[in-house]
């Protein structure tokens, strides 16, 4: 209790703080709610014959436009400040996210989801950025790990109310976004504008940033987000067809099998929080190491336990995964850049979600199972880890892996 304690001690602008924590569950929220009243939504729209793709496309429809929309998202938080963009985007997030309460029509539907998907680009690219603006390494390190905690202990919850309400009517699962509002008037009450820290020149609002964009760290920055996402997401979208290669597939069975290893997750924020202290290589090897090691475990898994434990170790390292990224990502861009760098990693991070699919999908086609495709992912994650590591020891011979910014 002492540690528990001391730790919330530690955390300063806990208003500002449990704001950020909250309103960056919002973009995976809009997701996860959706998916307990899919079949409803199927069912009452079962005049039209496309029905069972359109859903399913209007589920996921707000990652596609945060995939595009969040460079752009970040150029305007550079350029025009952080607090005015987080109070539009948070204010239409809910107008536009329960707005299908009062429709009737599915392609109308859609659009109000990408319009949802422009609001969540700028939530979550912001909400980063105010938390490398706001807080010293140990105070990102300490948000970010509660970030991380935040939406698995939440999801259980968010998928019983959304079942409660749709059981009253087909889209009252759409009035579940009017939580932003809340979020809003918080955001209003307690959200400053951050100053630039003193070592960088002072601009006057709408003017461009004095110094130019690091395209290369943002290369970096995209290009090894995007591969952990793709990794990230294999076992989120294809994990019960591994269950049914090896005789368990009643949805009830694969709950049950999956519940204790899908606890891990938590472990890997609080992991997250314990190798943040490291140097940056340390904490992206460890993301690939739990991940891969966790996806070849299942691939290579042939009965219910050995797959449980290869699980638990996949979910601590998808539990470590999101804080150790932004985190790692904060660390390439100044103040004057922050906006647009952030942006790059929602994008790729939101892109990574739309292509995992189809390359597990090539792999598992490819080898003849998904098990198969599991066992590559794996030996990719292992592989780029081993790369990774090799050339940060080979760049800084002799040197101790001491924490760095």
């Amino acid at each position: 209790m002492y540690a528990i304690r001391q730790f919330f001690r530690d955390l300063t602008l806990k208003p500002q703080g449990f704001t950020m924590v909250v309103a960056a569950f919002l973009p995976v929220f809009a997701i996860i709610a959706m998916f307990p009243v899919v079949a409803a939504i199927i069912g009452h729209f079962h005049d039209d014959p496309n029905a069972a793709i359109l859903v399913p496309a209007m589920v996921t429809a707000p990652g596609y436009a945060i995939a595009v929309l969040a460079p752009f998202a970040g150029a305007f938080v550079d350029r025009f400040g952080r607090r005015l963009l987080l109070l539009i985007c948070t204010f239409f997030y809910g107008l536009v996210g329960s707005a299908p309460f009062l429709m009737n029509d599915l392609h109308a539907i859609i659009a109000s989801r990408l319009a949802l998907g422009v609001c969540e680009a700028g939530i979550l690219t912001i909400v980063n950025t105010l938390i490398d603006d706001y807080w010293n390494d140990a105070g990102r390190r300490n948000w970010l790990m509660l970030q991380g905690m935040l939406g698995p202990a939440l999801q259980p919850g968010v998928f019983f109310l959304v079942s409660a309400v749709a059981a009253v009517r087909w889209n009252a699962g759409f009035l579940v976004y009017l939580v932003a509002f809340p979020i809003f008037i918080a955001m209003y009450v307690w959200i400053f504008e951050p100053q630039p820290p003193a070592e960088e020149p002072r601009r006057a609002p709408g003017a461009g940033p004095a110094t130019a964009f690091p395209w290369a760290q943002a290369a970096s920055v995209g290009a090894t987000t995007l591969f952990a996402s793709v990794l990230y997401y294999v076992f989120i979208v294809n994990g019960s067809i591994t269950w049914q290669e090896i005789g368990v597939s009643s949805p009830m069975e694969v709950s049950k099998a999956t519940f204790f290893p899908s606890l891990f997750i938590l472990l890997g924020s609080v992991l997250f929080r314990l190798v943040s202290r490291c140097r940056n290589v340390v904490q992206i090897a460890t993301v690939l190491g739990l991940l891969g090691i966790g996806l070849a475990g299942i691939g290579l898994s042939h009965s219910i336990f050995p797959m449980q434990l290869a699980l638990a170790v996949q979910q601590t390292g998808a539990g470590m995964a999101v804080p150790a990224l932004i985190a790692w990502s904060q660390q390439k861009f100044g103040f004057a850049h922050r906006g647009r760098g952030m942006g790059v990693w929602t994008s790729a991070f939101f892109l990574g979600q739309a292509v995992s699919p189809l390359i597990v999908g090539r792999l598992a086609a490819a080898g003849g199972s998904m098990h198969a495709a599991f066992l590559a992912t794996g030996t990719a994650a292992l592989a780029a880890m081993a790369i990774g590591v090799g050339k940060a020891l080979f760049a800084m011979p002799g040197k101790a892996m001491a924490p760095g910014r």
